[in-house]
């Protein structure tokens, strides 16, 4: 795609202040972790930042095309979103392998509701989902250097899970707009929590988006996606994600929000047993058929 022609010395500028910040607010965060489990954690993370710091120029990129609407297309811009995770995952010696993509509506939108691991879970599903999709995100973690633009370049919304009145419209705005055939990602946990291949309670709230909206509902595994983030080495890791049979509306409609949610998170802990049961990735697959 043809992006942007830059004033040379200007944005040569800008990128030297956003890289200081950048490595300001990463620093801040390592020390955070380091006072939350008593060592860092975060060595990958500085290893993908340090293997990639001839791509910097991609975030004034990626954030004057988020701002440019009318030049770019949705696809492009997730397009741009995609490179940018292949090269942090090609430096990062992580792979991930998607199975199910079968199983996703080939027509209008949907809401995605995975188990939520950690950090890479969104990166890794937008490396297997072909098509545009955006991603709901707390609002505190949002504006931050690279996962600013990530969210910025699909539209991605900024929930408040301390303002009720705040998340209600959000909810709403994902209803509208899976109408009109968008895909969105939302973690029902609503966190991660450390804990694993295994997941916690799924609040029934992040399925009213899919209620008020009569989509499907595509229930979806992460598996070994902490991970990435989490282990103190550098070796290959590979992730996996399986994309469930949807729930259409059909399937739903005479159910609650919690018994919606109970039904989703039954579903991917059923595949995560069978992963810590030894099971092989390829005929954990058979299951999602």
């Amino acid at each position: 795609m043809g992006f942007i022609g830059y004033n040379t010395y200007y944005y040569k500028f800008k990128l030297l202040i956003r890289l200081i910040h950048f490595i300001r607010v990463s620093l801040n965060g390592v020390v955070i972790v380091k006072q939350e489990w008593g060592t860092p954690m975060f060595s990958r993370f500085y290893h993908v930042i340090l293997k990639n710091l001839h791509h910097l120029y991609m975030i004034p990129q990626m954030e004057y095309v988020s701002r440019h609407p009318e030049k770019y297309s949705e696809e492009q811009m997730y397009a741009l979103d995609r490179l940018a995770i292949r090269r942090m995952v090609k430096s990062g010696h992580i792979t991930t392998e998607g199975f199910g993509m079968q199983n996703l509506p080939q027509v209008g939108g949907y809401i995605m509701c995975p188990n939520h691991q950690g950090k890479y879970d969104t990166l890794g599903i937008m490396l297997t989902h072909e098509k545009p999709c955006s991603v709901v995100m707390d609002i505190d973690k949002s504006f931050t250097p690279l996962v600013k633009q990530f969210i910025n370049l699909v539209r991605g919304k900024r929930m408040d899970r301390e303002d009720a009145k705040q998340s209600i419209k959000i909810i709403r705005e994902m209803a509208n707009e899976a109408k009109q055939g968008r895909k969105f990602i939302i973690f029902p946990e609503g966190g991660y929590h450390r804990n694993g291949n295994s997941t916690t309670e799924f609040k029934p709230g992040a399925f009213k988006s899919a209620v008020w909206s009569r989509v499907p509902i595509v229930p979806v595994v992460l598996i070994d996606s902490y991970r990435v983030f989490e282990e103190r080495n550098l070796k290959p890791i590979k992730t996996f994600v399986y994309y469930l049979k949807p729930l259409y509306y059909a399937d739903y409609k005479d159910m609650t929000t919690i018994e919606i949610a109970q039904t989703v998170q039954k579903r991917i802990q059923e595949i995560l047993n069978l992963y810590k049961q030894g099971k092989s990735p390829g005929s954990i697959a058979e299951h999602c058929r």
